[in-house]
């Protein structure tokens, strides 16, 4: 299998398949066969989140329990 690439799709929604302005992965399979795979980009803070299910687990926690929260004096 080749190397993937992205492409975005143009108003009018041509990239064989595909909404306007909808990205896609694409490579080439070694028959020839051209495979679009939907694509969303996300920045690298996003996918190291995404990633901690440590971070997750606590910020699910503190949501379901505001009664712990401690709370902070304003700024001056």
């Amino acid at each position: 299998m080749g190397a993937s690439r992205l492409v975005t799709a143009d108003p009018r929604g041509r990239v064989t398949v595909g909404q306007a302005d909808r990205q896609y992965l694409v490579h080439e399979e070694p028959d020839g066969t051209v495979v679009l795979e939907p694509a969303v980009v996300m920045s690298e803070l996003e996918r190291r989140f995404l990633e901690n299910a440590a971070l997750q687990a606590s910020i699910e926690y503190a949501r379901a329990h505001p009664e712990q929260r401690v709370g902070r004096r304003p700024r001056p």
